[in-house]
């Protein structure tokens, strides 16, 4: 999903092909709740909560991303934010001291989107270069060798990148040439290069250029091409590839022969993708409920969850999952320890329940492979 704005957000209806159905200007608030252990929340405290909290009181927050134990930002006005967990440099601030609150990252304005994985971030400007900070071990970061970083360092010199996803230990991104590339961790395959080599900076994944979107998750990955064909590859102990079986796979396979997906997400074993038809699919690890699906066994083939045709915007987190409708409920399932679900308790759900009764929910994050959420309000 595109989202065009100047001074704030335009509302989506939903649109398969990710083009706006409407012009009104929204500005939104952004709202976090579940663990807050090390300030990943963003309130000033490290205190958890149940319920959705507003992070200050700023109505210009566009693009959010959460990792593990920390969250990043990036501003209406291009401006990059982070806050929470500081131990490997993960917010970019040039220290390893935690923040409870939002803090600034540099003074410039010319951040587009950003990606976070377990202990590290990808971002990438308005130029179309691609940065990295935060925990470097396995080469994740893409800057040629194993080093942390805390602060942004650009991956290589090319200005041609359009997307970026972060897993637990590994990058990919995708560049507007349509071609897609991958770092970092590959005990399982999860760069897809047919091999469990690692590398420190960034390989191209075949010779295909019609590749759409990605997402990165705990040793495996998911992508849509532009043909509208769901791939898939790393590890599959729980099925979490979507194939129909438990092998791991080093190389993108496609799953089934479908030509009709939109959206993908991958979370801590469990996956969820939504069709152009506004279905919603999950498949994998199906721990506490996570897969929505009303029972606790995995699934190792999409398994459409309930029969509405209205799901918009979908993300998954550590055994749990958020998603957003076209009439702008938001719904959640799966663990709530630390009230990770915002229902206001801890009780796990294995189907989807709507969290409050606002229909102005935008966009949604949830801590990669963690239990905290953070979720734009218009």
């Amino acid at each position: 999903m595109s989202f065009r704005y100047s001074s704030g957000i335009n509302k989506p209806g939903f649109n398969p092909l990710g083009t706006q159905t409407s012009t009104n200007t929204y500005f939104p608030y952004l709202y976090s709740w579940g663990s807050n252990a090390e300030g990943q929340l963003g309130l000033g405290n490290t205190t958890s909560y149940s319920s959705p909290k507003q992070v200050g009181a700023l109505t210009n927050w566009l693009n959010v991303a959460s990792g593990g134990y920390f969250t990043t930002s990036v501003k209406t006005d291009n401006t990059l934010w982070s806050w929470g967990s500081n131990n490997l440099g993960q917010l970019g601030l040039g220290n390893t001291t935690y923040y409870s609150s939002p803090k600034q990252i540099g003074a410039l304005t010319a951040w587009s989107t950003v990606a976070t994985g377990f202990y590290h971030n990808l971002a990438i400007k308005t130029d179309g270069s691609l940065w990295a900070w935060g925990y470097g071990v396995n080469g994740r970061l893409g800057l040629g060798d194993t080093a942390s970083r805390s602060s942004p360092v650009q991956v290589g010199s090319l200005t041609n990148w359009a997307k970026a996803a972060g897993g637990d230990n590994y990058s990919i991104a995708i560049k507007t040439n349509g071609t897609l590339w991958s770092w970092g961790y590959n005990l399982y395959g999860a760069l897809g290069l047919n091999n469990t080599t690692y590398y420190s900076s960034p390989v191209q994944v075949g010779a295909l250029t019609t590749w759409s979107s990605i997402t990165s998750g705990s040793g495996s990955a998911l992508a849509i091409k532009t043909d509208g064909t769901l791939w898939s590859w790393g590890i599959n102990d729980t099925g979490q590839l979507g194939l129909g079986n438990t092998t791991n796979y080093s190389s993108p396979k496609q799953i089934g022969a479908l030509t009709t997906w939109y959206k993908v997400i991958s979370g801590n074993g469990q996956q969820l993708a939504i069709k152009t038809d506004g279905t919603l699919w999950s498949w994998g690890k199906n721990t506490n409920g996570a897969l929505g699906l009303g029972d606790t066994t995995n699934r190792s083939s999409p398994v459409q969850v309930g029969g509405l045709t209205t799901w918009l915007a979908v993300s998954a987190g550590n055994y749990y999952s958020l998603a957003t409708k076209t009439d702008g409920t938001l719904w959640s399932w799966g663990r709530n320890t630390n009230g990770r679900l915002g229902l206001g308790d801890t009780t796990n759900r294995s189907s989807p329940v709507q969290v409050g009764a606002l229909t102005t929910w935008l966009t949604l994050s949830t801590g990669t492979s963690f239990k905290h959420s953070i979720v734009l309000l218009y």
